[in-house]
């Protein structure tokens, strides 16, 4: 019998994915901070809840949640996305 072998299938991949990827939010209500930007009623959330985001650069130091962000807008709205990361892609 494997280290394994007693997990349901439903307890595979999903539970055992990085820990911030598992608890990271992923709706506007799930996700903290920025409320002068995300509150109820503010232009950016109504955009989102509406649909209407046409571009948008998230920028800011590492950690503040802008990926985060992006997978929440990018689940909700049904434009096209390309992720960029300038780090990854050699910019400087």
């Amino acid at each position: 019998m494997g280290l394994f072998a007693n997990l349901e299938p439903s307890q595979g991949a999903a539970s055992t994915g990085p820990l911030a990827d598992r608890m990271r939010p992923r709706t506007l209500e799930e996700f903290v901070g920025q409320q002068h930007l995300l509150a109820p009623g503010k232009p950016l959330r109504t955009q989102i809840e509406r649909d209407e985001i046409s571009s948008i650069i998230l920028w800011g130091p590492p950690g503040v949640g802008k990926t985060t962000l992006a997978h929440i807008i990018a689940q909700r709205c049904k434009g096209y996305f390309v992720r960029f990361s300038a780090v990854l892609s050699g910019i400087k």
